[in-house]
């Protein structure tokens, strides 16, 4: 099984070497600099996230950014992410869009260039206060350096296993594997209240906190996905179930097998004749999908990929009484929407990553080894056979899915 995606893992290496590099001359930097002059103190009144990958953390962020704009205001807050991925923060609207600067990564020079770009104009808007949400890549430590802020605040591994980043940060927060992501990023923002020479001592952990159903789509979204659906499915089905079989290219380790999919999508429809099954994905993906329908051989099966915009995506979940999907992206994005979500764990553990809805219901075998990626080891795994996924059994999820399915289509019933 192929560990990480070409890109995923180039960038990878690059974080690793010339980031770790970064980190050590930045260090020295910064001791000769306050050395010289020591910073200035006072309260933070602008704060900037960083926050470049794995957007689907950012619905965990949610509580963590809406603390930031009660306290700060919103528009004083700011946000620094890959360009392909800020579509998560205008669907969250909690951070005003002209504050959002994007890098561009089409290739390896445009990405340092943009990202020069983008420090540029952050230094000139004289923030306060930067928060490095990643766990331990080493390029966003030297990022929240470069900003100018003076209050930086992110993970230190200390004596822990955790990658170098120097010391570029000044409030220094341990991170701690037994406490849900979403408490985690919460607490970086209530770490810019504790004095530096404090940590890593931090006797605060924020309630966990569950995404809110916040997305609407607009009249002519939710137009153009009834009439879509309406052109797919056959007469006489009423009720939509989504499968996501794909996972990031961050970890294709979390991939259930697609067979195991296309089982579960044919006894759902033996099951429940009422029923139509939709297969979500992105365009890349739409032949490869398109395949898996195939498979199942059903007029009530039908691919989605490639067919939606990342909004429409949104409004199609609205639709739906289930997504069955692997940890990826789609269970957090959709935790936005209304429907429930059935998560497949397995390289990592539902008790961090878990999206905190009384909407999800996950699934994880909890072998010996599972989880094998942390934030300690640059969510790399030596693992190339996920026996953790494999052990999901179909026969555990049709059943968890059958559960969700009917509790919902009978709270239906009852409320008309």
């Amino acid at each position: 099984m192929e560990r990480f995606s070409t890109k995923t893992q180039f960038l990878q290496r690059i974080d690793g070497i010339a980031g770790a590099a970064a980190c050590f001359f930045l260090t020295l930097v910064r001791k000769i600099a306050d050395a010289v002059s020591p910073p200035l103190k006072g309260p933070a009144n602008t704060v900037l996230f960083v926050k470049l990958a794995e957007q689907g953390s950012t619905v965990l962020a949610y509580d963590t950014i809406s603390r930031a704009v009660k306290r700060f205001g919103r528009e004083n807050v700011y946000f620094l992410v890959f360009e392909e991925n800020r579509f998560i923060l205008d669907l969250l609207g909690l951070v005003p869009p002209e504050n959002v600067f994007t890098i561009r990564t089409k290739s390896l020079v445009t990405m340092i260039t943009s990202c020069l770009e983008k420090l540029a104009e952050i230094r000139a808007k004289k923030i306060d206060a930067c928060i490095d949400m990643e766990f331990f890549a080493r390029s966003t430590a030297a990022i929240a350096y470069l900003s100018g802020a003076r209050d930086r605040v992110g993970f230190h591994c200390y004596f822990g296993e955790g990658p170098y980043r120097g010391d570029l940060l000044t409030h220094r927060v341990l991170y701690n594997p037994h406490i849900h992501a979403s408490s985690t990023f919460s607490s970086l923002v209530m770490a810019l209240d504790v004095a530096p020479d404090k940590f890593p001592t931090f006797d605060a952990i924020p309630p966990l906190s569950g995404a809110p159903q916040i997305f609407k789509g607009t009249p002519e979204e939710i137009r153009d996905m009834e009439q879509l659906l309406q052109s797919l499915r056959p007469p006489g089905t009423s009720r939509l179930i989504l499968l996501n079989s794909n996972a990031s290219d961050m970890l294709p380790l979390r991939k259930w097998d697609e067979k195991n999919y296309i089982e579960l999508a044919k006894r759902l429809l033996a099951a429940f004749p009422e029923l139509c099954i939709g297969f979500t994905g992105a365009p890349n993906e739409a032949e490869k999908i398109g395949g898996i329908v195939t498979k199942i051989g059903s007029p009530r099966a039908f691919c989605l990929a490639g067919r939606t915009t990342l909004r429409h995506l949104l409004v199609v979940y609205g639709m739906a009484e289930v997504l069955v999907t692997n940890d990826s992206g789609p269970a957090h994005f959709a935790t936005l929407t209304s429907v429930d979500v059935v998560t497949l764990f397995g390289p990592e553990t539902p008790k961090l990553f878990g999206a905190p809805s009384p909407r999800n219901h996950n699934i994880w075998a909890g072998i010996a080894c599972s989880p094998c990626v942390n934030a300690w080891n640059n969510r790399q795994s030596a693992c190339k056979d996920n026996v953790c996924m494999q052990r999901i059994s179909i026969d555990e999820v049709f059943d968890m899915t059958c559960k969700v399915y009917r509790k919902r289509t009978s709270q239906a019933a009852v409320a008309v």
